[in-house]
């Protein structure tokens, strides 16, 4: 991205650029869950960059494990622990709220759903004392209803799992679409992820 004149920001720094406030090369990077691998990995490589990140964290499960991944067999993958998440916020990142427990919003109960949203944002607010301006919707499952939610809850944007680039300020605050970029892929293949439409799909002979 650097050598692109790109800039990668957490999504309360791109925030501007997505209401049209500031114009530039830049690019919102997310992180859902947690997970200690992002301390050890990202936050040094992006730190170094000047670079920064959004890392959306299950209020309740902070320390623990993925545990919404138990019956699906998934492994075991370690969550950050407070100190953790100071150090990740000291080297210049942010965080967000990803409901308390991972919880499919669109199919819960209302109620717990709604709690799950309001209360999320209160947890990691009195946790680190900084306001959480940025959801995240658990396995991008959301309705109206949840947004109008997040809405009232004092969020200010929310991602989704719709696969996409956000590219003018009139795009949906609440709706933002992302690109998938798991670790393994390659050089070419992030290029073509992050600045075109390519959608993973295979070329047939």
């Amino acid at each position: 991205l650097k050598f692109m004149g790109y800039k990668a920001l957490s999504i309360r720094k791109l925030t501007p650029y997505l209401s049209g406030a500031k114009q530039g090369k830049v690019v919102g990077l997310t992180f859902d869950d947690g997970y200690k691998n992002n301390l050890k990995h990202a936050a040094p490589i992006l730190k170094s960059l000047g670079f920064s990140g959004t890392l959306y964290l299950v209020s309740r499960l902070i320390g623990d494990f993925n545990r919404w991944d138990i019956e699906k067999n998934i492994p075991r993958n370690e969550l950050m622990d407070r100190t953790e998440i100071d150090e990740w916020l000291a080297a210049g990142m942010d965080i967000g709220a990803h409901t308390q427990t991972h919880i499919d919003l669109k199919n819960a109960n209302p109620a717990k759903a709604r709690a799950e949203i309001f209360n999320s944002k209160e947890d990691l607010e009195n946790e680190f004392q900084i306001s959480i301006d940025d959801f995240c919707y658990p396995y991008g499952s959301y309705n109206l209803q949840t947004v109008n939610w997040v809405k009232d809850a004092g969020f200010k944007t929310a991602t989704t799992t719709i696969k996409g680039r956000v590219l003018t300020p009139e795009s949906d605050l609440f709706n933002l679409p992302r690109v998938f970029v798991p670790y393994h892929t390659l050089p070419h293949l992030f290029l073509l992820k992050t600045f075109s439409d390519y959608k993973g799909r295979r070329l047939r002979k």
